[in-house]
Order: structure tokens, then C-alpha cells, then sequence
């Protein structure tokens, strides 16, 4: 019976460490744990929709190493074009104020009523505490702000 409750007490702290394995990374060198990042974004999703045109804009990961940080932007309208180009009217900023421009646009060509895709930048370095993604003169509206602590 002894053996079969020792079994029992080492199969269940597998199970508990392959849980907690997946829900966290832990650095036991220096006793941080921290959430781990899905492949999904753990950013949250920012919306603007002043005047015509709906912005939805959501960050994937913004860590340091990647080879950019990527940004998926969805923009809705039923009145207009939607013709601005989002690399020449968007803009990234950093918590000191540094400004930072896009590398490209991965998605939609201009026109139409949707678009969507992935507005990249150069990773910033060292990571700021926060950053503003700034899209300027779309649907109206002069700028949009959409802000994310990091």
C-alpha cells in the first residue's frame, strides 16, 4: 500500500509540474516567475471609432530579439475609401518620446470599405516601459492614439 501511495504522490506532482510548466516560466536562478506569452497576442486589442472609419489595432509581441514587432491592424468603413498608406501615416513612440517609423505594410491595398494586415517597425531597444502607435489622417480624424504598457 505504501508503494502504490508514494506512485500516486510522484505521478501527481508531474502532472502539477507539467501544469505549471505551461502556465509559467520560471527562472529559478534568480526566483522570478512570470506568465509566459502565448504565440497569440496577450496585448490587448485598442478600437477607435471616431468619425467614419473603425480602427482596430493589436500588438503580437513586442519583445526584444525579434526581427520586428508586429502590429495587426483591421480598418471598416461603409462610406469611403480607405486609401491612406499606413506606412506614410503611422508612427510608433516610445515612452521617452522617441519616434519610430514603419518598415512595412503586410496586407490590404489601398481601396475598398475593409482592410486589414500587419503594420511592422524595428524592434525598439532597450525596451521602453510603454509605447503609442500613432495613425494620422484616416477617416477624418487628424490623429488616433492607441497606447500599451509593456
Amino acid at each position: 500500500m505504501k508503494k502504490i501511495t508514494i506512485i500516486f504522490f510522484v505521478l501527481l506532482a508531474i502532472v502539477l509540474i507539467a501544469i505549471l510548466k505551461n502556465s509559467f516560466s520560471i527562472n529559478i536562478g534568480s526566483n522570478v516567475i512570470t506568465p509566459t506569452q502565448n504565440n497569440d497576442s496577450s496585448f490587448e486589442t485598442k478600437e477607435s471609432n471616431d468619425g467614419p472609419v473603425s480602427v482596430a489595432v493589436t500588438p503580437r509581441s513586442l519583445e526584444e530579439g525579434l526581427s520586428s514587432w508586429d502590429f495587426d491592424i483591421t480598418l471598416n468603413t461603409h462610406s469611403e475609401e480607405l486609401s491612406a498608406d499606413l506606412v506614410a501615416v503611422s508612427e510608433l513612440v516610445d515612452d521617452r518620446g522617441e519616434v519610430y517609423k514603419p518598415i512595412s505594410w503586410e496586407g490590404s491595398s489601398p481601396g475598398g470599405h475593409h482592410r486589414e494586415g500587419v503594420l511592422k517597425f524595428n524592434p525598439v531597444s532597450p525596451r521602453p516601459e510603454s509605447i503609442e502607435l500613432k495613425i494620422k489622417n484616416v477617416g477624418g480624424i487628424a490623429e488616433r492614439r492607441f497606447k500599451w504598457n509593456l
